[in-house]
């Protein structure tokens, strides 16, 4: 399946899969794409999710004690798959996809109906070295990479060459976790990606209410929206599919009016 943003911006919808449950974590990604998200990155939990905030950790250590596996993320990939054309998105820290096997995995990704993958830690250029390219590009999986504010142009330059599917452009440095405002600096480097490809981009880390939603579609095709949404999760333990979807579509509608709608923080 090829990526892709029906209206601007496109909503890329992070879910913490097996949180608080697998069978519940499907139920929450079918509600998102119900109510317009166009890709769900796939969250695989960790122990050590350094580069998240507090609201993900939380997620990603429930998911854990749930005993949620990579093997588990993909089965939610392929419920999901046969029911949408939507886009899924592992994404995950590299440790897991070492051990799971990287061939393995990215076996597993293709035939469960995966889009491609997003690898937090796993920098450009290792990926280049370590035959993680070649072995995604050989099941036509899309290859996302994050790009800072503080990448030098030489590595934007790696970074905008080597993705496929779209780039994520980090709006700020830090962890995950929702902003008050969005800096300067997300604008300022999608301008700087631009430059370089004609790939969709796509900014996240922190985007929290439907002011920053519609903002983020003035100059980037799409917003990432994930702590907005584990929070409503960690809220609604009686229905968290229903209180996703209910985000999901006040952030698409608001942004469309051009009124503002606060996420819960």
């Amino acid at each position: 399946m090829a990526i892709r943003f029906q209206h601007r911006p496109g909503l890329v919808a992070y879910i913490t899969c097996g949180d608080p449950d697998v069978n519940t974590s499907k139920e929450i990604v079918l509600a998102a794409i119900g109510a317009g998200a166009d890709v769900i990155e796939l969250g695989v939990p960790f122990s050590d999710p350094v580069a998240d905030g507090p609201v993900i950790q939380r997620a990603s250590e429930r998911a854990l004690k749930s005993g949620t596996r990579l093997e588990h993320v993909l089965e939610i990939a392929r419920a999901a798959r046969s029911r949408s054309d939507a886009g899924l998105i592992v994404f995950s820290y590299l440790n897991p996809l070492l051990r799971f096997g990287m061939a393995r995995f990215c076996a597993a990704a293709e035939d469960a109906g995966v889009d491609g993958a997003l690898i937090t830690d796993l920098p450009v250029e290792e990926a280049e070295a370590g035959g993680y390219l070649r072995m995604m590009r050989a099941r036509n999986l899309a290859t996302i990479f994050l790009a800072a504010p503080t990448s030098t142009p030489k590595r934007l330059k790696r970074i905008a060459a080597d993705s496929t599917g779209f780039v994520y452009a980090v709006s700020r440095t830090g962890v995950t976790g929702v902003q008050k405002e969005l800096p300067q600096d997300a604008r300022e480097l999608v301008a700087r990606i631009r430059r370089l490809t004609d790939l969709p981009i796509a900014v996240g880390f922190g985007i929290s209410t439907a002011k920053q939603f519609a903002a983020v579609g003035e100059y980037a095709e799409a917003a990432v929206v994930g702590s907005a949404l584990m929070q409503v999760v960690e809220a609604n333990p009686d229905s968290p599919a229903r209180a996703v979807a209910q985000l999901i579509t006040e952030l698409k509608n608001a942004a469309r009016s051009g009124s503002p709608v606060a996420c819960a923080r």
